[in-house]
Parts: structure tokens; C-alpha cells; sequence
């Protein structure tokens, strides 16, 4: 049983990286974020910097690295956000 729970914790660990990357990456290379609603994306991203704590109380490595890896994606995408924002306010 223990197996076939890593396997299925890795699997959801992958699915979510593939879900979540494409949308980092396209707003990384764009610059585009205008579709993206900042109090929606910094909980978000909160919510991932928990599950990394949640995941080294546990031990749980799936856990620890899907979001350790969406929380620094999250962190990008909001710089880049609030740098366009700032943009757009004062043009």
C-alpha cells in the first residue's frame, strides 16, 4: 500500500507541475497579465507555501516538491503582475 501511495502522491505531483508551468511560462515569456486576478493568485500561492510546510511536517516529498515548485512560479508571475500594474497606473 505504501508503494502504490508514492506512486499516486508522484503522479498528482506531476500532473499539477505540467497544469500549473504552461501558464507561468507563457506569462513569463509574454509579459501578459491582464487575465490574471491578483487576490485569486496570492492565495494561490499562499496556499502552495503551506503545503511545502504541511509536506516537511509530514515528510512527504511529493508534497514538498509540486509546490515548492508552483510557490516559485506563483512568486514570479505576481512580480511580474505587480510590476505591470504599477505600469498601467502610471501610464
Amino acid at each position: 500500500m505504501e508503494t502504490l501511495t508514492a506512486i499516486v502522491g508522484w503522479a498528482a505531483s506531476i500532473s499539477m507541475i505540467l497544469g500549473y508551468l504552461p501558464q507561468a511560462i507563457t506569462t513569463m515569456r509574454t509579459r501578459d497579465t491582464d487575465g490574471i486576478a491578483l487576490p485569486t493568485f496570492c492565495m494561490l500561492g499562499l496556499g502552495s507555501v503551506f503545503f511545502v510546510i504541511q509536506g516537511l511536517l509530514l515528510g512527504n516529498w511529493p508534497l514538498v516538491v509540486t509546490n515548492l515548485i508552483t510557490t516559485i512560479c506563483s512568486a514570479i508571475v505576481f512580480g511580474i503582475k505587480i510590476q505591470n500594474d504599477r505600469k498601467k497606473k502610471r501610464g
